[in-house]
């Protein structure tokens, strides 16, 4: 496949803000991909654009031309591109750009991009050529932190409260999501007096309850329920400042919190649970519940050096990856075969802004995720959990 023409423009995103869309012609036609974008971002992510998205578009244009005599074949001549555009444009650019190329490869190659994926890896599965499974669904139920506005004066401290079912097919595990998520607005609607049936940022429902008040609530749906706390977000100072109620907290009492609530909420799914330099109160947690995941995101950022650390501290037995933390597709497989040699539970994720693109699936599907972390309405969410619905009937 040869790359004749790079064209970009800006796209709004489902939280109506800009991000970028990258169109490119090729000898076999015309392929796109857009970038999602984060609101809730680690310190250690790669920036999303260098300068700024208007920058980026200028940029990438004007590489344009210099990928004429570049044939690609397979998923690691990714590396190529990597080079000549030398770190001269942001994650989202570089994320939405590889993306255009793997469908633009895949397709001359008669192959599904998750094909394509698994074709390149350096590990028993790629010898078997056949996937193995399909990662479990974790839904984002309840929202809080940088993803939700103030109810009443009001919202949750920690970002998401999820619900992650046993059942093995992702068709089944979305319609359990989705009849829970109405169960649990008839709970809301009961428990929590200033309950508007208002959605935020990832399609959660928003609410003036607390981490221990919601979690109460989602017991009663009988599914294993996660956290993902954020803590990065309500951390300065070297305390973590509540605000629903106010106080604060050292990271011994965080410890001890985080503690209680898993044996009392018998939680599942732990992410972030400390802000994102704190790699040893994560290896004490772990150490406490290694049959729960305590995941890192802005921890380890889909970032190998960072996961690598964290590996070797024995703070966490699962990563969040987000491609447009690094927006290099190269590092994202890198990432993937570390964890999956040290066995590291793997969860891809959407961020808070998405688009319409549905590659993630294909990427979670072909690096064989563990789980595959992606809300339970909202069209931006559905069209990623379709594609893996798509993909499981066409191996039939």
């Amino acid at each position: 496949m040869i790359i004749k023409s790079v064209g970009a423009k800006s796209i709004l995103d489902s939280r109506k803000e800009k991000t970028i869309q990258i169109s490119i012609k090729t000898n076999i036609g015309n392929f796109s991909a857009s970038s999602p974008s984060g609101k809730s971002v680690g310190k250690y992510e790669a920036k999303p654009y260098k300068k700024s998205l208007e920058e980026d578009i200028k940029m990438i244009k004007k590489f344009s031309n210099y990928f004429s005599e570049e044939i690609l074949e397979n998923y690691d001549d990714l590396k190529r591109i990597e080079d000549i555009v030398d770190r001269q444009i942001g994650a989202n650019t570089l994320f939405a750009f590889e993306s255009a190329i793997l469908k633009a490869i895949a397709k001359e190659q008669k192959k599904e991009v998750w094909k394509l994926i698994i074709d390149s890896l350096h590990n028993p599965l790629a010898k078997a050529n056949k996937p193995k499974s399909f990662p479990r669904l974790v839904g984002n139920c309840i929202g809080g932190g940088k993803h939700s506005k103030v109810v009443e004066g009001k919202r949750p401290d920690f970002q998401e409260f999820l619900l992650i079912p046993k059942e093995k097919s992702v068709k089944k595990s979305l319609e359990i999501n989705q009849k829970t998520k109405k169960q649990v607005e008839m709970f809301l609607e009961d428990t929590d007096k200033n309950f508007k049936n208002q959605k935020n940022d990832e399609n959660a429902w928003m609410v003036s309850l607390n981490e221990k008040e919601i979690l109460d609530v989602l017991r009663k749906t009988k599914l294993p329920l996660g956290l993902d706390v954020a803590a990065s977000g309500f951390y300065k100072r070297k305390k973590y400042y509540y605000e629903n109620p106010l106080l604060k907290r050292t990271s011994e009492e965080q410890l001890n919190y985080l503690n209680n609530l898993i044996k009392n909420f018998n939680l599942f799914y732990i992410e972030d649970p400390f802000e994102e330099e704190d790699f040893e109160n994560f290896a004490k947690l772990l150490k406490k519940y290694p049959k729960s995941l305590i995941v890192g995101d802005d921890l380890t950022v889909t970032n190998s050096k960072r996961l690598k650390k964290a590996i070797e501290m024995k703070s966490i037995n699962s990563l969040i990856v987000k491609p447009n933390q690094c927006g290099s597709l190269i590092e994202v497989k890198k990432v993937c075969e570390i964890a999956k040699e040290n066995n590291i539970k793997i969860v891809f994720s959407h961020r808070s802004g998405e688009t319409e693109e549905s590659i993630l699936a294909d990427l979670a599907f072909g690096f064989q995720a563990d789980f595959f972390k992606c809300g339970i309405t909202g069209k931006e969410r559905l069209v990623k959990l379709n594609r893996l619905i798509e993909i499981k009937k066409s191996l039939k």
